[in-house]
């Protein structure tokens, strides 16, 4: 039996990268998993590759800045599944790179709402879900904006700081019903959000460069950290910003 068998969970963000890998791995590990992003293609391709691993899943497409798709999601996993166990709320953009002069509140409103307001969303509507039974809520935040300053990404590390606030708010108001809410840091991984960061060889040098392991880390990985803040591997765990960054955070050399 996998640590999750017997779980339901809701994935967002789930159409590539860390929320694919993650996705796939609670099915592997028994969940019965609701997928959730934008591009439906991609969401049915992952829901055909859950079912010939022998695990349940289904799509849904949309988009998470929507409160009613947002509230959907919760709907679907209660109306097909019976319930809600877990949730990664991964949906995320990069934002635009700019010198903060020069960014647009367009811009930075864009950011707000795809990584912190879908964030507060989701909570929102998973959280009644997991009352009566508890649940684990996990925020995908990052190392910017909480260890590390990086120019030209104010509006990215505002929102990505802005989950780590959200999560202790909530950890600490739900923690009575059995709710833990955490929130995931992951260093550089090679998704496709990171290759809009820069895919030359030259950047791809230099961010394996400033880890202390000396290279970026593979959704698969990340995914492993998220199960263990899904499973009761973690049922003491509560509250956190869990740093899962190959040592960017304090590596100087």
């Amino acid at each position: 039996m996998g640590s999750l068998t017997g779980k339901v969970a809701l994935v967002t963000g789930a159409s590539s990268g860390i929320g694919y890998a993650t996705a796939k791995l609670f099915a592997q590990e028994g969940a019965k998993v609701v997928v959730a992003a934008r591009r439906k293609n991609r969401l049915d391709t992952l829901v055909a590759e859950i079912n010939q691993i022998g695990g349940e899943a289904i799509a849904l497409a949309g988009d998470v800045t929507d409160e009613s798709y947002v509230q959907s999601l919760v709907e679907l996993a209660v109306k097909e599944f019976n319930g809600l166990d877990i949730a990664l709320n991964n949906a995320g953009i990069l934002g635009q790179s700019k010198a903060t002069p020069e960014l647009a509140l367009k811009e930075w409103q864009d950011a707000m709402n795809v990584n912190l307001t879908s964030a507060f969303l989701g909570a929102k509507y998973q959280l009644p879900a997991m009352e009566s039974s508890g649940g684990s809520i996990i925020f995908t935040s990052s190392f910017v904006g909480y260890t590390i300053g990086m120019p030209q990404m104010a509006a990215y590390a505002a929102s990505k700081a802005g989950i780590i606030g959200l999560t202790k708010a909530l950890a600490s108001e739900y923690g009575s019903q059995n709710i833990r809410v955490n929130a995931l840091l992951p260093g550089g991984t090679d998704t496709p959000m990171a290759r809009e960061f820069g895919d030359t060889p030259e950047v791809k040098e230099f961010v394996k460069s400033i880890h202390a392991l000396k290279r970026m880390a593979s959704p698969e990985e990340i995914a492993k950290s998220a199960l263990y803040l899904a499973s009761e591997a973690s049922s003491f765990t509560t509250g956190t910003a869990m740093l899962v960054d190959g040592g960017i955070s304090i590596c100087k050399t």
